[in-house]
């Protein structure tokens, strides 16, 4: 299938600036109007793009982190924009004992979960861990030379030791904060969907990951343009 609306769903601002600008995206000031998410529209390579974030905290002025901030901004971007694909770009954790280093680029495999999100009635366990189905992203992750793994999510920086056995039970090699509420919402709408993550902190390094993820955040943004410009001559292609 050939995809000519896209739209990129990320978080924070500080990832959304270097894809904005490489991009050459014009803001788009008609989308959420009255709430605190942001959109952008601009054309590549005949494909039409959207990028919306989750904005800023009125109260706090702070960037919007966490799943229901891009519940939110994924539900309105398809009422607004009609895309026949969703992207969720940003920044994540990943386990250096798996070969992961700073920097590096990952893209979605299989499906996203939440891996915070513990229900251990039948039917509700699965259900609350969600397991949404991406887009298979094997052959452009070979050209391209991207990592690949399965991404999950929770509403939290750090890792406790239950968070950690759930990642390790449920084959997570990504961990951030909005991949599986965006897969929920492409789901309930039948769009199809993946992840396109970069690196800031490796989670088994024993550094505090606020710490490594200030450090190392430039970089992994600078890489994440990078990636998303092969995405999407991938798929213009």
């Amino acid at each position: 299938m050939k995809f000519n609306n896209i739209t990129l769903v990320i978080a924070m601002e500080a990832e959304a600036k270097p894809v904005i600008e490489e991009l050459n995206l014009t803001e788009d000031t008609s989308y959420c109007p009255d709430m605190p998410m942001r959109g952008w529209t601009g054309q590549f390579n005949e494909i039409q793009l959207s990028l919306v974030i989750n904005g800023k905290d009125p109260d706090t002025n702070l960037d919007l982190i966490g799943t229901q901030a891009a519940t939110l901004a994924t539900d309105y971007a398809i009422r607004q924009y009609h895309p026949q694909l969703l992207i969720n770009l940003g920044t994540a954790g990943a386990f250096g004992e798996n070969g992961s280093e700073i920097g590096d680029v990952y893209l979605s495999r299989d499906y996203v979960v939440f891996h915070d999100r513990r229900v251990p009635i039948p039917g509700w366990d699965k259900q609350s861990i969600g397991f949404f189905e991406v887009l298979d992203t094997t052959e452009l992750a070979l050209k391209e030379g991207f990592k690949s793994g399965i991404v999950s999510t929770s509403n939290s920086l750090d890792m406790p030791p239950i968070d950690e056995k759930n990642i390790r039970a449920l084959g997570g090699e990504v961990k951030e904060m909005e991949a599986a509420a965006v897969g929920w919402v492409a789901r309930l709408h039948d769009i199809p969907m993946f992840c396109v993550k970069a690196v800031t902190d490796l989670v088994d390094s024993g550094i505090p990951t606020e710490e490594e993820f200030r450090q190392n955040l430039n970089l992994a943004t600078g890489n994440l343009k990078g990636a998303i410009v092969k995405v999407l001559n991938y798929l213009a292609d």
